[in-house]
């Protein structure tokens, strides 16, 4: 797909929630805002085509929450990710060595290992008709009210503690400041009490809402420089799994002249095409040859896929001009692509090499001859061979 220029909004994905209202977040960079995000969001985001994705929130619990594989696809898309401040800190913490980015001293505590658990970032927030607002206080903004009341000299250490350890002990949905703090109860003083209120008057720096911006203006800036995302090595690598591969597939979206439409309708309409046992016993082959040959430790080359994918662009007889616009209809990316010519490169591989990938393995000949038979070619041909000659006659 061709670039737009640098700036333009689409170019960066927002997926957000409570950490940041959105309206700041449209002042702050240009971008597209996107609610919380969901498990599936990402791969259906990818059909937007944009330079990179700016995690935020997602949702957790009561729907299943966005997934490593999706972040894993969009970098290997050639997509940014970067992460922050809520879930986006979270997966960015465990997706580092991947090549995703985390912004902000929420990532960086998970990443250290002395945040551990997601319950650190839940709340309970309103719906998207009344901006996602926050409704209760995450455990990791008491944890940093706590720092700085310490280190005002509000609160002693073991104050400090205790209020932590009583937000802790609330379930996230009933953990609001109220709660807390008579939560903490005998732990405090009257006169810690006293200070605490004089000195919360002034309001409580909202963490997860800087490391929002942090990883907004993070994205922006990266897709400002111009640099290309890092790819991830595409050679060598084991497919994802085929749960993975069939939630993918369902979740897919595919770019048409006409709108976008959903993979799974694409595949309902496949399957009651007359051809689609003829298509699903080859695309079944291709897929059983490439999953032996890599259990048989083969891999193809570089130079082999590559090849493979220039065969199949001249199967289709699809222009280079207009292929970005075919994939986006397939509702295939660059990585899906060099997967699937991966899979023909392994398949010819085998094929090729038959006769010894198997104990007294199959010759080249002996393929030919079978399937010719099965096919009827065989007759045909013996046929043609056995038919009198013009001008010869039979004995």
């Amino acid at each position: 797909m061709k670039r737009r220029p640098a700036h333009h909004p689409d170019d960066l994905l927002v997926f957000l929630g409570p950490s940041l209202p959105e309206e700041d977040a449209l002042a702050l960079v240009p971008c597209r805002v996107l609610p919380p995000a969901r498990q599936g969001d990402v791969w259906r985001a990818l059909s937007l085509h944009p330079r990179a994705i700016a995690l935020v929130d997602g949702v957790f619990e009561a729907q299943p929450s966005v997934w490593h594989h999706e972040l894993l696809a969009a970098l290997d898309a050639g997509v940014a990710v970067f992460g922050g401040a809520s879930m986006g800190a979270l997966r960015a913490a465990e997706l580092a060595r991947h090549g995703m980015v985390g912004v902000g001293h929420i990532f960086e505590a998970y990443q250290r290992g002395e945040l551990v658990d997601d319950a650190e970032v839940a709340l309970l927030h309103a719906d998207a008709e009344h901006g996602f607002r926050a409704l209760t206080v995450p455990l990791v903004n008491v944890r940093h009210a706590a720092r700085q009341a310490q280190g005002a000299k509000v609160l002693a250490p073991r104050e400090a503690q205790a209020l932590v350890d009583a937000a802790a002990a609330l379930f996230y949905q009933d953990r609001t400041w109220p709660r807390v703090l008579a939560a903490v109860g005998e732990a405090w003083r009257p006169a810690t009490r006293a200070k605490w209120d004089a000195w919360a008057a002034g309001g409580f720096e909202d963490l997860k809402r800087e490391d929002a911006r942090a990883c907004l203006q993070a994205a922006s800036a990266w897709i400002a420089s111009g640099a290309e995302a890092p790819v991830r090595a595409r050679t060598g690598r084991p497919p994802p799994s085929s749960y993975v591969r069939r939630r993918r597939l369902m979740e897919g979206l595919c770019e048409t002249e006409g709108g976008l439409v959903s993979s799974e309708e694409v595949l309902g309409g496949l399957r009651a095409a007359p051809e689609a046992r003829e298509l699903a016993e080859a695309g079944l082959r291709r897929a059983l040859l490439a999953g032996q040959a890599r259990s048989l430790g083969l891999l193809a080359t570089e130079e082999e896929v590559i090849r493979a994918e220039d065969e199949w662009w001249e199967l289709l007889g699809v222009p280079p001009k207009e292929r970005d616009a075919y994939l986006a209809a397939c509702g295939l990316d660059a990585h899906e692509v060099w997967r699937l010519c991966e899979d023909r490169a392994l398949e010819r591989l085998m094929l090729e090499h038959a006769s010894r990938v198997l104990p007294d393995g199959p010759s080249w000949d002996e393929a030919l001859a079978t399937e010719a038979r099965l096919r009827g070619h065989w007759v045909e041909e013996a046929q043609r061979l056995g038919a009198p000659k013009r001008g010869r006659r039979k004995r």
